[in-house]
C-alpha cells in the first residue's frame, strides 16, 4: 500500500526525509492495529518526492508545502476513526520534522482507494476478500 510524500525542497531537512517515511509508515501501520504483521509490514512502502519551489503553488502562487497520499484496497482507512488518527499523526511528524520551517495548514493529505480486485501483492490481483485472508494469517 504505497504512501507518497511530496515536499518542497527544503520543507523539511534532507536528513530527516527517510526518517519521515519510516515513521508515517509505522503510523499506517498502527492506525490499523497492524504493527508487525508479518503481511502488510512488508507491503506498506513509502516514496519520496522532493519539488522545486516554483513547481509547488498554493493559488497559483510558489509557496513551501507537504503532501501525503495513500494508495490502498477500499477497507483501509475506511472508518473515521482510523482516518483522523492516522493524518493527525502523519502531519504532527512532518510538523515536528520540519522543525518549524512548515506551517501546519501548509500539509495537505488524502487517499485513494482501488477498485476490488485491483491490488497487487506478490504479483497476483487480490479481491478484498483474498487480502484480508491474507492480513489475518500475518
Amino acid at each position: 500500500m504505497p504512501i507518497s510524500l511530496t515536499f518542497t525542497e527544503r520543507a523539511i531537512p534532507k536528513s530527516a526525509e527517510k526518517e519521515a517515511g519510516k515513521r508515517i509508515t509505522a503510523a499506517f501501520l498502527k492506525s490499523h492495529s497492524l504493527d508487525g504483521n508479518q503481511v502488510m509490514t512488508p507491503n506498506v512502502t513509502c516514496h519520496i518526492n522532493i519539488i522545486s519551489k516554483d513547481q509547488s503553488l498554493s493559488g497559483g502562487e510558489p509557496f513551501t508545502g507537504a503532501w501525503i497520499e495513500t494508495k490502498t484496497p477500499s477497507f483501509a482507512l475506511c472508518s473515521r476513526d482510523v482516518q483522523e488518527n492516522f493524518f493527525k499523526d502523519a502531519t504532527d511528524i512532518i510538523e515536528e520534522l520540519s522543525k518549524g520551517s512548515l506551517q501546519r495548514k501548509h500539509i495537505f493529505s488524502n487517499a485513494v482507494h482501488t477498485v476490488d480486485g485491483t491490488w497487487n501483492m506478490d504479483g497476483k490481483a487480490m479481491t478484498n476478500e483474498q487480502l484480508g485472508e491474507a492480513i489475518s494469517r500475518g
